[in-house]
């Protein structure tokens, strides 16, 4: 089935179930929708309208559509609400581009209800704008994941994604990745704090694990045991300030700059690594009923031993200067009671969903390479599976030397957009390469000098198969 006929069917399904009367058992005339939305954003010169409502399940989604419309539309997860505002929509209306989307307000961490949610969003803006020529999935964060996920899930809805930030290492892969993490801290630096089992006062979780962190930073003993858990988690070795300014990279033979680097990861920041894994854990496991992730099995020595060269060099360094045996900590570690998984949540979790690499239409992913939340490793899990699955054609995977989670200018997030457009007019890809995508980000003109960088990815320590 082609992805017009797809779309027709789901705005078939939705007339007809607002044709019926409630209560009454009969069918109730629905008044035809007039073409198109609305205007709006009466400063913007491209003259949009917007559409909004709601879809089935009670989720917001807008459409911000420019009046020499050509034919594509963006849609991405998190864009009803502040998308209409954002300075990548802007541009996208000036190329004659339509970008809309849903919220995560209904769904949270229910990933496949928001993946089914874009194919219901793009139905609702067909029906009043009219077919698309083509419809890109695309977002940042908890978006790219779901970008991903409506590749792979709704191929024939949708004709390419773009996931930026995504953590493409699936749902129950980057949560045992956190655990990790979390689970080597616990032991070594701050016992009894939470890592699986959330207080309801996330607030004071988050603040207690930032002060244990911080007191560790301040003793040799610490930040050796910082650097490991890092090395150990896959975490980049960067990381911004408390007051949210961005370092320069460290250099990859200082270990006290990389160690510092991997606790601003951990703790720095607007976004800290430890503060999102004490919120979204608690969330995760309200949605699956139980505990999704898990260690049993796990050998930390053979983790460190695949970890970043430079960062696990530097761990060595750390623990020498601080007169710590590496080898005691790590038997420590292989003694410490693990941490097993509810199964029926697991299979819950897996539903959000297992990426399997089965492309069918184009994927271009954007990921920064210090990003703390959304780690590098996960996007070699995503690469390596989409080339076990024989569609490495159908896939190209671009990096910027960024700090923070998400942190891309709005010209390298319309740079990569532009990008899959060029692949789907022409059915080749256009070049991809650093050099290439920064060109195409200065062309674009305005915002900061372009960052994209050549870069490959250190194999995912933590990969589940489903």
């Amino acid at each position: 089935m082609t992805r017009h006929g797809v779309t027709a069917c789901l705005a078939i399904v939705m007339a007809v179930a607002a044709a019926t009367a409630v209560g009454s058992g009969t069918a109730a005339a629905v008044p035809a929708r007039p073409p198109g939305g609305t205007p709006c954003l009466p400063d913007s010169p491209t003259r949009p309208s917007c559409v909004s409502g709601t879809l089935q399940d009670g989720t917001p989604y807008e459409f911000v559509v420019p009046a020499r419309w050509n034919g594509t539309v963006v849609v991405a997860l998190d864009f009803a609400g502040p998308g209409r505002d954002e300075p990548l929509t802007a541009r996208l209306l000036a190329d004659g581009v339509a970008r809309g989307g849903t919220s995560r307000a209904i769904t949270g961490w229910d990933i496949r209800s928001a993946i089914d949610n874009q194919a219901e969003a793009l139905a609702r803006f067909e029906q009043a704008y009219g077919r698309a020529r083509k419809a890109i999935a695309s977002g940042t964060s908890m978006g790219g994941f779901v970008a991903a996920g409506v590749a792979q899930v709704h191929p024939h809805a949708f004709d390419a994604a773009v996931p930026m930030c995504g953590g493409l290492g699936g749902s129950v892969s980057q949560w045992n990745q956190k655990l990790d993490t979390l689970f080597v801290l616990e032991r070594l630096i701050a016992p009894g704090l939470p890592v699986i089992d959330i207080p309801e006062d996330v607030e004071s979780a988050r603040k207690a694990w930032i002060d244990a962190l911080a007191a560790a930073q301040r003793t040799p003993e610490g930040r050796a045991r910082i650097a490991l858990a890092a090395a150990i988690g896959q975490l980049p070795a960067w990381g911004r300030n408390s007051d949210g300014s961005t370092p320069p990279p460290p250099d990859s033979g200082d270990a006290d700059a990389l160690e510092q680097g991997a606790y601003l990861a951990l703790a720095g920041g607007p976004l800290p690594y430890v503060g999102q894994a004490m919120g979204s854990r608690r969330q995760i496991m309200a949605v699956v009923g139980g505990n999704p992730s898990w260690n049993t099995g796990v050998d930390y020595a053979k983790q460190l031993r695949l970890a970043d060269p430079a960062l696990r060099r530097a761990v060595g360094e750390l623990y020498k200067a601080a007169g710590l045996a590496l080898a005691a900590d790590l038997k420590d570690l292989a003694a410490a009671p693990r941490i097993a998984a509810d199964p029926d949540a697991v299979k819950r979790f897996s539903r959000g969903i297992v990426l399997d690499g089965d492309l069918r239409i184009p994927v271009l992913t954007l990921s920064g390479t210090g990003d703390q939340i959304s780690t590098v490793a996960q996007q070699q899990s995503y690469g390596e599976k989409v080339r076990r699955a024989g569609a490495n054609p159908l896939l190209r995977q671009t990096y910027t030397e960024t700090v923070g989670h998400c942190d891309f200018s709005p010209a390298e997030q319309q740079a990569a957009l532009a990008t899959m457009l060029d692949r789907l007019r022409s059915g080749h890809w256009p070049a991809t390469s650093a050099p290439a995508m920064n060109a195409r980000t200065t062309a674009l003109g305005a915002g900061p000098v372009p960052r994209y960088v050549s870069f490959t990815p250190p194999r995912f320590n933590r990969p589940y198969p489903g």
